[in-house]
């Protein structure tokens, strides 16, 4: 059973949802193979630090953070991955790494990844490792109202931006220098 209040709150606002128990999934990823649906359609929860505040953020499964775009998005000088020992006391039922995306319910903003408003139904962690939620993706929007962002994540197979590769050759050439010189 999905952890108590979330299933109150979904109860109380008369969403239909689905509870599912699988093999335990410690990423979203998994949580995704074990429920077998596209990994883009499963929310991955990840608590940032805020310029000193934490704030859910919510993304698929198969994404990952770009914290300069974050960042700059967000319009502030520090974001950061939190540390679990000082967010888990604000999840009491819930297994650390399975917080549900509804950081409405635990006093947290909730930023949303916009590719997750084009699926129509999303899944995530219910609490628990073994226990997730299904519900339709208009259902999960109307009661977080998340921020949407539209920058600050990388999608899978994302080409790595120009300045990165030149900077990986940069030091490339400067190592076979370093390397041929030493041969003199």
């Amino acid at each position: 059973m999905p952890v108590q209040q979330l299933k109150d709150y979904l109860d109380q606002a008369g969403v239909e949802y689905m509870c599912l128990s699988h093999p335990p999934a410690f990423t979203a990823q998994e949580l995704a193979h074990h429920v077998k649906i596209a990994g883009d359609r499963v929310v991955k929860t990840v608590i940032i630090e805020l310029d000193g505040k934490m704030a859910m953020l919510v993304m698929p499964a198969t994404w990952r953070i770009r914290w300069d775009r974050l960042s700059q998005i967000l319009d502030t000088d520090f974001v950061d991955l939190a540390d679990e020992q000082e967010f888990q006391d604000r999840f009491p039922d819930c297994e650390v790494g399975a917080m549900p995306p509804f950081g409405n319910l635990f006093g947290m903003t909730v930023y949303c990844a916009e590719s997750l408003t084009e699926q129509p139904e999303l899944a995530f962690a219910a609490g628990s490792h073994t226990e997730s939620v299904h519900m339709k993706t208009s259902d999960f929007l109307n009661l977080v109202q998340p921020m949407v962002l539209n920058q600050g994540f990388v999608k899978p197979g994302a080409r790595k931006p120009a300045w990165l590769v030149k900077r990986r050759r940069h030091r490339e050439l400067d190592e076979e220098r370093v390397s041929g010189a030493a041969g003199y």
